[in-house]
């Protein structure tokens, strides 16, 4: 099998076949990811839960890249990349299924244990994936590279959250909470399983559609990597590993770096959708709220073509995380200063709260930030850039933790309006929410202008 030890004088042809194989990739990965956005106000509803709870959806997913990361980088020792990739795309396959029994149960625990096991296929996904991408091609232009696999990862989600509400909740409008609370305990419990039961169906397919897939990449002519070309990486235990990683102050800075992006993002577009509902954002066909976390991916797929188009030619990839950091700041001041009924219309698209759009707009700051933090995080880390990359994996419980901060934040906020009558004048809980994102763009700005280039601990 070939194996890929450097970068040097590597040829344009031997970047292609595996450039193309990872961006299919992360085009499946990013069509499961971002499923969840509309999924959190669908499951508030179809399993009669609170806000809060609801985004128990995003911590059961992204909490598994936190639990079995290490473990994925384990099976990638013992299994190799290409086997990992595959076995990734299986356990995905297995979680998709999974979301069969759990429909005809309408329990939401058991769908929250299916989306556990899809994202530690993701985990195992991503923990083979990046470091690949890194590595394959001259480091200057690891950002563009995983530019471009975020293009497809966004592409997806801006597919995703479409095709699911088109295909299978396009009736919706018959499932408003007014007219399911306007039901008799029995009507009820069999609307709601009715509801519940639509989603059998397309995971079922996606099941088997990204087993083909699995099967694909085992026959393919996708290479091994070698990171430990002189073999003492290896022969450490993985916990000897990870705490010689630790000594790298990149590393650890980017790992908080990226927690704390990854939460931006995921809260940009997770809860937009649910933000949209309590505004009204119904459309014609009482639905337009399920797919505004396409109007962030969209942003994102924006970011990312601007970052193919741009860097490293133009700018450099720090540059464009400075600029991604300020540019995240200005919209979280704007979202929670705005009055939320200023409207904006938009071509093709019926009016809609401008505040709305501004939180679309994070997915724009948010874009190039994983293809930034990435290659600096892993710079000069030798043969100790597979473990890092399990670390950094780790980091994406920054999209599990937070959303629950800000369902819990929103309620609170919310709760404590209604109980003061004030509710018709004050802001909601869901738009102020949003300032917890603050800290994380700063962090973002830190670790582009000074953060990155740290290389001992002990530096002044």
């Amino acid at each position: 099998m070939t194996q890929i030890k450097s970068t040097a004088g590597k040829e344009q042809g031997s970047v292609l076949i595996p450039m193309v194989i990872l961006t299919l990739l992360f085009f499946i990965l990013g069509f499961v990811t971002w499923l969840n956005g509309p999924l959190i106000p669908f499951f508030e509803l179809a399993c009669e839960l609170t806000e809060s709870q609801a985004y128990f959806v995003a911590f059961a997913f992204y909490i598994a890249y936190f639990v079995m990361a290490i473990p994925s980088s384990w099976v990638i020792e013992k299994v190799g990349y290409k086997n990992g990739v595959s076995l990734g795309l299986i356990v995905i396959a297995i979680g998709a299924f999974m979301f069969y029994p759990a429909a005809e149960t309408r329990t939401f625990l058991f769908f929250l244990v299916a989306l556990f096991v899809m994202g530690t296929g993701l985990a195992i996904l991503q923990t083979a994936a990046n470091p690949y991408v890194v590595v394959i091609g001259p480091r200057e232009s690891a950002a563009a590279r995983i530019s471009i696999l975020g293009l497809a990862n966004k592409l997806a989600g801006f597919i995703a959250p479409l095709a699911l509400t088109a295909l299978v909740l396009s009736n919706m409008k018959d499932y408003t909470a007014d007219k399911i609370a306007a039901l008799d305990a029995e009507t009820k419990a069999q609307a709601l399983d009715a509801l519940a039961l639509q989603l059998q169906t397309p995971y079922i397919y996606m099941g088997i559609v990204i087993l083909i897939l699995a099967g694909i990449i085992r026959l393919s002519p996708l290479p091994e990597i070698d990171l430990d070309q002189d073999g003492n990486v290896s022969k450490q235990n993985i916990w000897k590993q990870m705490a010689n990683a630790f000594k790298f102050p990149q590393l650890v800075l980017g790992v908080i770096t990226l927690i704390l992006y990854v939460a931006a993002e995921v809260i940009a577009g997770d809860t937009i959708g649910k933000f949209g509902k309590q505004l009204g954002v119904y459309g014609e066909n009482g639905d337009l709220y399920l797919k505004l976390t396409s109007f962030t991916m969209t942003a994102m797929v924006i970011g990312y073509l601007l970052g193919i188009s741009l860097i490293p030619k133009y700018v450099s990839q720090v540059t464009a995380l400075k600029a991604s950091g300020i540019l995240g700041i200005i919209l979280v001041l704007l979202i929670v200063y705005i009055d939320a009924s200023i409207m904006i219309q938009l071509p093709f698209l019926p009016a809609m709260p401008l505040v709305i759009i501004l939180v679309a707009l994070m997915g724009l700051a948010n874009a190039l930030c994983w293809p930034a933090i990435w290659p600096l995080a892993l710079q000069d880390l030798g043969g100790y850039t597979k473990i890092a990359g399990a670390i950094l994996v780790m980091g994406i419980i920054g999209g599990a933790v937070f959303p629950l901060f800000y369902g819990y934040l929103a309620e609170m906020i919310n709760v404590s309006n209604e109980e003061a009558g004030i509710t018709a004048t004050a802001k909601s809980g869901n738009q102020l929410a949003y300032v917890m994102l603050l800290p994380a763009y700063f962090m973002i700005l830190f670790f582009a202008i000074k953060g990155h280039k740290y290389r001992s601990w002990s530096r002044k």
